[in-house]
């Protein structure tokens, strides 16, 4: 993936956080390599659960609360987007 249309995903999913989570941020000022759990954002289990549900329905695949790669995948923005990126299939 190209950096531009790696830059594009990171707004897009960015943005579909704060809209999900209602969160008083802008989608630029997340930082792709700022944690997402804990971390800048102050998200907890529940926030993280409703990303995956988000991010299920917009790129048409399943995160599952019980994988044990959660930890790798929700370690930041950037890692979230790979991952999309890797199994996206819309």
């Amino acid at each position: 993936m190209s950096e531009a249309a790696n830059r594009k995903l990171e707004l897009e999913v960015a943005g579909l956080i704060v809209e999900a989570l209602n969160l008083e941020v802008a989608p630029e000022e997340i930082a792709p390599d700022e944690p997402l759990y804990g971390g800048g954002l102050e998200l907890d289990s529940i926030d993280i659960l409703e990303i995956a549900l988000v991010v299920s329905k917009r790129y048409g695949f399943q995160l599952r609360s019980d994988s044990d790669d959660n930890t790798r995948i929700f370690a930041s923005l950037a890692s979230l987007c790979a991952h999309i990126a890797a199994h996206r299939t819309c």
